[in-house]
């Protein structure tokens, strides 16, 4: 969520009239995060994000955009994209595909509780519950083909050790992506980077999870992977903590019951999970965009992680 793309208030005022949101009274660029442009925007109507897709295309934004709505109209709290009068959800501006979503409301909880990782799971699996219905169909991008496509870029940038680490990860992942246990997982859309940052709260009370255009159709494990990874990590040393793991895998359990496959499968995807995004993380730092606003993550907090899953496997205890 940098600013890549420069966009002019008179285009974006232009946009939101047309979506029938009145004038624009204000117009400000989003520092966070590193794959879209997103600004603030308000307007007579209320409080708006505006998205310029950077990466992404026209072919793909509909399953993520329609994915939006379909979770919206079945009660889960995510940003609704506004439409114009046809109907349609996907625009252009500055020469890039955009999208204008509602605001959610609250702030992110860096610094979360066993109570707020209760809510993050239990609302995960009512969304994937939600998703059961949704038609369109779109790959996780960021999975297995891309890690394979992705190594031998960032490798010459590693040490000796961590092209050892992430290059037998990579075996690993491949090894358990061809295993009768994980193609029994279930499956469905996911979010696939609901971090600390992408869920909002009033105070103890979750409001919302929003971006979405990491979402794909992968196994739903993989998405409550990330999530502990994130939600349920001591920061310093990359360990999962106890208590907040037990009490998100609960409340995720209590809403959709863990399966036979998926208890025995975490460890390994809390090591995709961590692979991942550090794998994503190093590809960002050392093949970086322009951006007027950018903010790279460090990649050894992932790579942390991943050490430690491998050394340490971790087990839900219902």
């Amino acid at each position: 969520m940098a600013v890549f793309t420069p966009v002019a208030f008179d285009d974006a005022a232009a946009l939101v009239r047309r979506l029938g949101l009145g004038a624009l009274l204000d117009l400000k660029g989003i520092v966070s995060g590193i794959e879209n442009t997103n600004y603030f925007a308000t307007t007579e109507r209320g409080e708006f994000v505006l998205t310029l897709f950077e990466r992404l295309g026209f072919e793909q934004l509909p399953f993520y955009l329609h994915l939006m709505k379909h979770l919206a109209q079945h009660a889960i709290p995510v940003p609704e994209p506004q439409a114009d009068e046809r109907g349609e959800i996907l625009h252009a501006l500055a020469g890039k595909p955009a999208a204008v979503v509602n605001r959610l409301r609250g702030a992110n909880q860096l610094a979360p509780s066993t109570r707020h990782c209760e809510q993050v799971g239990a609302m995960l699996a009512r969304m994937h519950l939600a998703g059961r219905s949704y038609e369109r169909h779109q790959p996780n991008l960021r999975g297995l083909a891309w890690w394979i496509d992705t190594v031998p870029v960032v490798k010459p940038y590693l040490t000796a050790a961590q092209a050892d680490l992430i290059e037998s990860e990579l075996e690993f992942q491949k090894l358990l992506a061809a295993s009768p246990a994980y193609a029994a997982l279930p499956r469905g859309p996911i979010h696939a980077d609901l971090f600390r940052d992408n869920v909002m709260f009033e105070g103890d009370r979750l409001t919302g999870f929003f971006d979405f255009y990491f979402a794909g159709v992968d196994t739903w494990l993989f998405d409550i992977a990330v999530c502990l990874n994130d939600w349920c990590v001591d920061l310093d040393s990359g360990r999962l903590d106890e208590d907040r793991a037990q009490a998100f895998m609960a409340a995720y359990d209590r809403e959709r019951e863990i399966t036979h496959d998926e208890f025995r499968l975490m460890p390994a995807l809390l090591r995709a999970g961590a692979f991942r995004f550090w794998l994503s993380r190093l590809w960002d730092l050392h093949l970086p965009r322009d951006a007027q606003m950018l903010k790279a993550h460090d990649p050894g907090h992932f790579e942390r992680i991943l050490r430690h899953r491998v050394a340490e496997p971790w087990h839900y205890s219902r």
